[in-house]
């Protein structure tokens, strides 16, 4: 028997952002807290900064860069599956990083494979808030982003308190306990729904007219694998649409200076005296204002007022994250740090609430999930090589500043860049629609005298080609 579908914002639907925001709480969250292990990681391996950096770049970089694969199985098993797919993977990944012997042991376990479970548990809930949610969606992806606030101010605080009790090796083991709850999170999900788990009106009719089965012979394996590409990765979307193009450079390139304040801030603040559980604090300080000003700022961008803004208000929130960083360049003491903690907080609020919203703007919904894949599988190498690199700069100046100057560098010329790409795009489109306005207005009044019958046709035409024009 078929299953009913569910209203778009039914009741059903506010469960379902409860389990995304706890999921992303999970995910998005704990790569955060992997800065309270640096200094430890580096004494029981005995690793440089930028040897130590690979683990953190390793594990973000596959929490992004798995989205091609999850769009797959979205695509064949649905969200609910594959999210709970990613609970499993993540907490055998941390398992099992509790036993390695070697740095490189540690980057195949808590980095690729808890990584890629990561990933899969946090894709899946971002697509399933998309189609759970079409008039309330901006609210819901700031309201389900204040999962990853909870995140970042928990999983610091309960790092600091296993380390001290169990060490790094128990406190992985426990870790590996929690992340098990994305299973859970999956399990919330309607059973049965692949990619349109909610319909807004009827019931899609299903065609008994098909064609048969093609008897030709199966194309070749390259054929295959460049359908599956096109249809996973939106190359033709990176190609022919500018706006997403743009957005798409734009983030890749912020992200090599985005992540680095979550990895160095609390080694930062302790090579400079900070005490250690001061130090976790102040992750946990940006966790906590998160959960606050990421529902407000959903709210404030959810208005119509602001749709054709959001993109605009990225670039604002992005310069603001660049120049904030620089405080750490002036000052290590703790009430400094706080104050770059809650100012930071506000920009990084912006960024977390915009980041896939204005993704959803650009991209049509039915293209969203390649489309995702392929924005964050770019986005993947820079989250990839830039811990690692700032690390080289740190190991060869042996000064954390330089490091917040790469960040703030990165972030200040992203901003700048994708604000007046952005604006040269739309004024380049209204320039067209100008023109075609005028072509379509000539075409449908023709110089010289008209008859009645002529009068009307020209009138057809004209608001034919008029509509045309806008609905482009």
């Amino acid at each position: 028997m078929p299953q009913a579908l569910e209203r778009a914002e039914g009741c059903w639907s506010w469960v379902v952002l409860l389990a995304c925001l706890v999921a992303q709480g999970l995910t998005l969250g704990f790569p955060t807290c992997i800065g309270i292990f640096f200094t430890e990681l580096q004494h029981e391996f005995q690793a440089s900064n930028s040897e130590t950096s690979w683990f953190p770049s390793i594990q973000t970089a596959m929490l992004h860069a798995g989205g091609p694969l999850c769009s797959i199985l979205v695509g064949r098993f649905g969200c609910r599956a594959t999210m709970m797919l990613g609970g499993a993977l993540a907490s055998l990944g941390m398992v099992a990083s509790s036993f390695c012997r070697t740095l490189s042991q540690l980057y195949l376990t808590a980095g690729f494979i808890t990584g890629l479970g990561m990933c899969f548990s946090f894709q899946s809930s971002i697509t399933a808030m998309g189609l759970y949610f079409t008039r309330w969606r901006v609210l819901a992806n700031a309201l389900a982003s204040a999962g990853v606030s909870l995140g970042i101010m928990l999983w610091p605080l309960l790092s600091r308190y296993l380390l001290e009790d169990l060490g790094w090796r128990g406190t992985f083991l426990i870790f590996g306990g929690v992340l098990l709850h994305g299973c859970v999170c999956g399990a919330i999900l309607r059973p049965g729904a692949i990619l349109r788990p909610v319909a807004t009106s009827v019931a899609p009719k299903i065609r008994e007219d098909l064609p048969p089965p093609s008897k030709r012979p199966t194309r070749g394996f390259l054929v295959a694998c460049g359908q599956a590409i096109q249809r996973h990765l939106a190359f033709d979307i990176l190609l022919h649409n500018a706006g997403y193009r743009v957005y798409t450079l734009g983030v890749v390139w912020m992200i090599m200076g985005f992540p680095l304040p979550h990895v160095f801030l609390v080694p930062y603040a302790t090579r400079h005296g900070v005490d250690e559980h001061r130090a976790a604090l102040l992750i946990s300080i940006i966790g906590f204002s998160n959960i606050f000003l990421r529902p407000m700022a959903g709210l404030v961008v959810g208005r119509q007022d602001f749709a054709s803004h959001r993109k605009y208000l990225f670039s604002l929130a992005t310069l603001l994250n660049g120049l904030t960083n620089l405080v750490c360049t002036v000052s290590a003491d703790f009430r400094v740090l706080v104050g770059y903690c809650l100012v930071y907080s506000v920009s990084m609020s912006g960024i977390g609430a915009l980041l896939f919203q204005v993704l959803m703007d650009i991209v049509p919904m039915d293209r969203f999930p390649s489309a995702l894949g392929l924005f964050t599988i770019l986005e993947s190498i820079s989250i990839l090589i830039s811990p690692p690199l700032a690390g080289l700069l740190l190991d060869t100046t042996n000064n954390f500043s330089y490091v917040f100057y790469m960040s703030s560098f990165f972030l200040v010329s992203a901003a700048l860049f994708m604000s007046g790409s952005f604006c040269a795009l739309r004024k380049k489109e209204r320039q067209s629609r100008q023109v075609q306005a005028e072509g379509a207005v000539t075409e449908a009044a023709p110089e010289g005298t008209l008859t009645v019958e002529d009068t009307d046709s020209s009138e057809k035409r004209l608001h034919t080609e008029i509509m045309y024009v806008t609905s482009v």
